[in-house]
């Protein structure tokens, strides 16, 4: 099954727009990730999000004054977006696939912002495409901004609870290697090989950063509770620590922040 088709088959059956807002494990994560949008780009610049899902960044970030363009690939995540959008004038959206955005301009942007393309794509060629084209469509000097799964939290999450066999097999080789394979879905990177992506790019990291802690392994125990006031406490408790590497393999969603060279 192509990509496309297998993500189409996927979307369709999942309720992506409530994803960031469902639990507390979604909310951690978007409130980070905006967290770190609002501290390293003014209101209104100029923004583009790939794989922008049903637009919940992008709306957002629409309303807060930054000018908005949104790609995604997924017609029903499109059609959920563009309903949303609807009024807001300062948000425009296409679809298109992460490793080929030729209808968008060189140098375009202020930001652009790789949020869901990176969990898809399994090919060293297409990783890099996704990542080269999102560099291509920065300004000199613009952020790039790029969301991967930790293949970590994907084990300890998904198959610590009975099939932890399963989930080695399934994620790494004999000798220990993250395998990539589309059958997976969703596939996970180790920390330094996903940094070894940008290697020869012309950009400049920023930061590395966890943006939901260890709270979706913590909410599927049956029991798990927290009131708006502990949230608050370890909301501000992660943003002080979400930059140690020490913390980063476990959590399910990293951030990759980095700058466009100016030349």
């Amino acid at each position: 099954m192509e990509r496309k088709n297998m993500l189409e088959a996927f979307y369709n059956a999942y309720d992506e727009d409530a994803r960031l807002l469902k639990n507390r494990h979604g909310q951690l994560e978007y409130r980070t990730t905006m967290q770190y949008i609002r501290r390293l780009l003014p209101v209104g610049k100029k923004l583009l999000e790939v794989g922008a899902g049903t637009g919940r960044y992008s709306i957002a970030l629409a309303k807060e004054g930054y000018d908005v363009t949104a790609v995604e690939l997924v017609e029903r995540n499109l059609e959920i977006l563009r309903r949303n959008a609807q009024g807001q004038g300062q948000l425009t959206a296409y679809q298109g696939d992460a490793s080929n955005l030729d209808f968008l301009a060189s140098n375009s942007f202020d930001a652009v912002l790789l949020f869901g393309p990176m969990y898809h794509l399994y090919a060293p060629q297409e990783q890099h495409k996704a990542l080269d084209e999102a560099i291509r469509l920065a300004k000199p000097g613009g952020l790039v901004m790029a969301a991967f799964l930790s293949v970590y939290a994907i084990l300890y999450n998904n198959y610590l609870r009975g099939n932890f066999r399963a989930g080695l097999e399934e994620n790494f080789d004999e000798a220990s290697r993250v395998r990539h394979f589309q059958d997976q879905v969703f596939t996970g990177f180790d920390i330094e090989e996903f940094e070894a992506l940008f290697a020869q790019k012309p950009v400049r990291k920023l930061d590395l950063i966890g943006t939901d802690s260890l709270l979706e392994l913590a909410q599927r125990t049956g029991d798990f509770q927290m009131s708006n006031e502990e949230f608050e406490l370890f909301f501000r408790h992660h943003l002080a620590c979400c930059e140690k590497r020490e913390l980063l393999g476990n959590q399910s969603h990293l951030l990759y922040i980095c700058r466009k060279n100016l030349f």
